[in-house]
């Protein structure tokens, strides 16, 4: 069964007036029982997560912070979110959902987190929007817990995932790929394993044949016993900040290829599902959905 982990918390953690980044939280689970693909029992919602836990990725200080809402003015700003015990409980809940997903992924192959991909949170820092790194907890609960040996964190965002990045910087246990629009934020990025940074108006064609390039060849060279895939659909042409110019078609090619590698490599993987900010939010819930159809017909 197709486990997906979600809580209405996801999408109204916000005050009036900084919701519209939220909608699809609460669209994308919407959308997927409308069709069929999945029903409330692929659901599940995420507990709070242990702070022992967080602190095996984050420092103490900024955790603590965090936790007692007293970031600086500057600090607030750099995450763009008014901070509120609400919010601080949403990304220690979607950290905890990504751990989850990996224990179903082990299971069925492939788990999906509604939210997560908050990759631009450091050890230190929150920026863009996110606070906590949900995928880099639970690589780093997996390590810790001998759950796996060697990771692979593949970033295909259209913005480089500079907080895992720094992260994982000196972890010989977890891999960073961050295939990412080379002007888009963050303006100073942080140096992955692997880094592709693509002009301005990459098209179809040229993304997905630099991913049948690469990625398989990443595979082969670093044996992975788990994936994470950041499925960020902040791509597409449509995206208001995002300056690549894929269609909805390739983004859903793009997924295809990286799950197909995942089953030929027999590599379980959890999906976050990352940015996407297209004006017309029928364009962010079709692509995230694409994801999950896929992942129904080719796992299930």
């Amino acid at each position: 069964m197709l486990k997906v982990a979600y809580d209405p918390i996801y999408a109204h953690p916000l005050p009036e007036g900084h919701r519209f980044p939220m909608l699809k939280y609460e669209l994308i689970p919407a959308q997927l029982i409308h069709e069929g693909i999945i029903t409330t029992e692929n659901l599940f919602s995420p507990e709070p997560l242990y702070e022992e836990i967080i602190l095996w990725t984050h420092d103490e200080t900024y955790w603590h912070h965090l936790r007692d809402l007293t970031l600086s003015p500057k600090e607030q700003r750099r995450i763009g979110f008014p901070l509120s015990a609400r919010l601080v409980e949403r990304e220690i809940r979607i950290a905890k959902g990504t751990i989850d997903g990996c224990y179903f992924a082990f299971d069925d192959g492939i788990a999906f987190n509604v939210a997560g991909g908050t990759h631009h949170a450091g050890a230190n820092w929150g920026e863009g929007f996110c606070l906590l790194n949900d995928q880099a907890i639970a690589a780093n609960y997996l390590l810790n817990n001998k759950l796996a040996t060697s990771i692979l964190i593949i970033d295909l965002d259209v913005h480089q995932g500079n907080g895992t990045a720094q992260i994982f910087e000196n972890d010989p246990g977890v891999f960073t790929f961050s295939m990412h629009g080379a002007n888009n934020f963050p303006y100073r990025k942080e140096k992955s394993d692997l880094d592709i940074p693509l002009p301005d108006g990459t098209n179809d064609k040229e993304y997905l044949e630099l991913l049948k390039q690469i990625l398989p060849r990443l595979i082969d060279q670093q044996r992975p016993d788990f994936i994470f895939y950041l499925a960020g659909v902040d791509v597409l042409a449509t995206d208001k900040l995002g300056k690549l110019s894929l269609s909805k078609e390739a983004c859903k090619e793009r997924d295809s290829f990286v799950l197909k590698q995942c089953i030929r490599h027999q590599i379980p993987v959890q999906v976050s599902m990352g940015g996407g900010y297209s004006a017309n939010i029928k364009d962010i819930v079709e692509a995230h959905c694409n994801t999950y159809r896929l992942a129904n017909d080719l796992y299930f």
